[in-house]
């Protein structure tokens, strides 16, 4: 499956291309196709779901033919196309949302995590600890227990055999950190370890509190970064911030947070030494004793 949103990003970059192409502004091809100069923008920004009559529309009014008619139509239909998170509405969250879309289509998913467990991997109990911290900081935009069924959905995605390949940087400070039950990280961190043992297709890599990276300033928050199978589709970065999470698809930005994570990957213990240690925490919190050094 294709990401719908990808396919959007894609089809806003054409839909652009085309009317400077015509050396037309946003409010002449608005008047010539009689649509708003918003509803033209928020299109060629990949704000909103292509309608795929309107897209019709403009191709037709800018006199779009033969191949690149049939090429356009097709992306169209792709970027319009509805899945299984647009049942559940607002019900699981935008953010949620997005990443459910772009896990869709993804062929490689590589993550860094400082303020979180990833959230393909983590279990019923820590994900209801999870949702309720964020109540008690206020009103929440989703509703739990459809965010929580939204979660399994993306998890069952990643585990399935045509899921893409996940690698994540852990860093330590997150499970020492995170305001949840000692037995629920615990258990978390089990989990991990089960998941990461079965599967070939996921990595974990910890990030000790005592690592030195050298050639490239910190990141400052936690960040994804996509590949996708089709050449045309360029990777992607997600960087998750307090209130939402930037795409960044421009060349360069991308590179900086592919060499930040690159640092990471190699600052981190290797995979065998990240299971072992998260089996080792997995005991201290269980029993209560103090983390080793």
């Amino acid at each position: 499956m294709t990401s719908p949103y990808v396919r959007r990003r894609r089809l806003a970059v054409e839909l652009r291309k085309l009317r400077e192409e015509r050396d037309l502004t946003t409010d002449e091809l608005a008047r010539l196709v009689f649509q708003s100069r918003p509803k033209i923008s928020k299109l060629e920004n990949a704000q909103i779901r292509p309608d795929l009559a309107e897209v019709v529309t403009i191709l037709q009014a800018l006199e779009v033919t033969g191949r690149r008619y049939d090429r356009l139509f097709k992306l169209a239909h792709s970027a319009a196309r509805k899945s299984w998170w647009d049942r559940f509405g607002n019900a699981m969250g935008d953010r949620q949302r997005l990443y459910a879309d772009l896990e869709s289509g993804a062929k490689t998913i590589r993550s860094y995590n400082q303020t979180g467990i990833p959230a393909v991997l983590q279990t019923p109990e820590l994900i209801a600890a999870l949702i309720e911290l964020d109540l008690a900081a206020g009103p929440v935009d989703y509703r739990p227990e459809r965010m929580t069924e939204a979660r399994t959905r993306r998890q069952q995605h990643l585990l399935n055999p045509d899921g893409p390949a996940y690698e994540s940087v852990l860093d330590e400070c997150v499970i020492y950190r995170l305001g949840v039950p000692r037995p629920v990280m615990s258990a978390q961190l089990r989990h991990l370890v089960k998941v990461v043992s079965t599967e070939q297709r996921i990595t974990i890599r910890v990030l000790r509190y005592d690592a030195h990276l050298v050639g490239e300033l910190l990141p400052k928050s936690s960040f994804s970064l996509y590949g996708f199978p089709e050449k045309a589709d360029p990777p992607m970065a997600v960087v998750d911030t307090g209130t939402t999470d930037l795409i960044l698809t421009e060349r360069r930005a991308v590179k900086r947070y592919t060499r930040h994570y690159d640092l990471l990957r190699k600052a981190a213990l290797s995979p065998a030494e990240s299971l072992a240690f998260l089996s080792q925490v997995a005991e201290q919190l269980n029993d209560g004793t103090e983390r080793s050094p």
